[in-house]
């Protein structure tokens, strides 16, 4: 079956475009109560439960406060430029999900349809180029407040994206290497030919790919930019209103898209695990519906775990950030990349192809290999060893301290 083509393919574009959009909004909204409940339950609270059955309606009572609720604009502050920030950081968020394939294709009767809304030959190079314009939003909204909180957050923001981006990009390149493509619907090809998901010959790459969509995302343990004790609320602290709500549904976008992106990067896009069904001609409904609900299982999986870490690990200091971003995560994964590719090159030169389950297996161990060095290294007595060595340790400077002093 040819893909879709004319007038049926600007229908189903129209189609995917509005109903992508619409299930990422109303997922937005639907998680603001989830995590609102989660963290309720982890700290022995009831949570919202008034509006609705159960709260369910909470999200609508938000939103409509929100809707009605008085606009304010600093006397002082660039008025264009205050109403333009949200804008800008609300609509890379959704832009960004527009290349990531959420199912099987779906056969019609004019042709099969690609369930992204633009199979972009360069996909991945695109959400890197939108997901980066996001940083102008927070860096202009700080700045345009004309409020000194403001410009802290918004410069906070600017250092933290920038540099967590570096990484991640990096991380990314390991993969583009071991696939040989950097269109979304061929990454998730390669990893079905290899029959293992990425996240076992790449476990390093996920780690440091993941750890960086905190920072990308502004979510705990890394959300200096609006640090409540140190800058009121960072970059938008002068907003209200809608604007004020369009960085939250922002961020919560980018959540999503991140557990999208790192579905599709390490976790087999909407590849269903254990079998090829779901990845062989001829395609059906069935499997597009199949494949559908494996992919949002996973995507809303690392979606929750945004949450869970949120609630558990407390807030880095700002040089702390830095320092995982620039010192740790940086090097780790240059290195990384070309240990990766080192071992690409020698098991494409002993002629060890993708297809050949040796494959997978050579490449998970190198990660697991590097990845017991990187804890070793790392680690420095904090966990391996566990408390007991760290109390004798303990125990013998105090012992040694007593007998110096004496």
């Amino acid at each position: 079956m040819e893909p879709i083509s004319g007038t049926p393919f600007l229908v189903a574009s129209v189609i995917k475009i509005l109903f992508t959009f619409t299930l990422i909004l109303v997922l937005v909204a639907i998680w603001t109560l989830v995590e609102r409940r989660v963290c309720a339950w982890m700290q022995g609270r009831l949570g919202p439960n008034r509006v609705g059955f159960e709260g369910i309606l909470q999200p609508a009572a938000d939103g409509l406060k929100n809707i009605f609720k008085e606009e304010t604009l600093p006397p002082f502050a660039d008025k264009g430029l205050f109403i333009l920030a949200p804008m800008l950081s609300f609509v890379p968020a959704l832009l960004t999900f527009s290349v990531l394939p959420m199912a099987a294709p779906l056969p019609t009767p004019w042709g099969y349809v690609n369930l992204a809304i633009a199979d972009l030959p360069v996909g991945f190079l695109f959400i890197l180029a939108i997901s980066s314009l996001g940083v102008y939003g927070l860096a202009l909204a700080g700045w345009a407040s004309n409020n000194k909180y403001s410009v802290m957050g918004g410069l906070r923001a600017s250092a933290q994206l920038i540099s967590y981006e570096i990484a991640m990009g990096l991380a990314a390149v390991a993969v583009l290497v071991l696939a040989g493509n950097i269109t979304p619907n061929e990454i998730i090809a390669r990893q079905q030919q290899m029959h293992t998901w990425f996240v076992f010959p790449l476990f390093i790459a996920f780690l440091v790919f993941y750890i960086s969509s905190f920072a990308e995302t502004n979510r705990l343990p890394f959300d200096l930019p609006e640090a409540e004790p140190e800058l009121v609320a960072g970059y938008h602290t002068e907003y209200s209103a809608m604007k004020f709500s369009m960085f939250f549904i922002a961020e919560y976008s980018n959540l999503l898209t991140a557990s999208a992106l790192i579905v599709v990067l390490f976790f087999g896009g909407w590849d269903i695990p254990f079998t090829s069904w779901d990845n062989t001609a001829p395609y059906s409904v069935a499997k597009t519906a199949a494949t559908f609900g494996a992919f949002w299982v996973k995507t809303l999986f690392f979606y929750f775990t945004y949450i869970w870490v949120r609630w558990t690990i407390p807030r880095f200091r700002f040089d702390q950030l830095m320092d995982l971003g620039w010192k740790i995560l940086l090097p780790i994964t240059l290195a990384y990349v070309m240990i990766i590719a080192v071992a690409v090159w020698a098991l494409d030169d002993r002629g060890i192809s993708m297809n050949d389950r040796r494959y997978g297996l050579i490449l998970s161990a190198v990660s697991l290999l590097l990845g017991g060095l990187l804890l070793w290294i790392l680690d420095r007595g904090r966990v391996v060893s566990g408390s007991s060595t760290r109390a004798r340790a303990a125990w013998k400077r105090e012992v040694a301290s007593h007998m110096g002093a004496d």
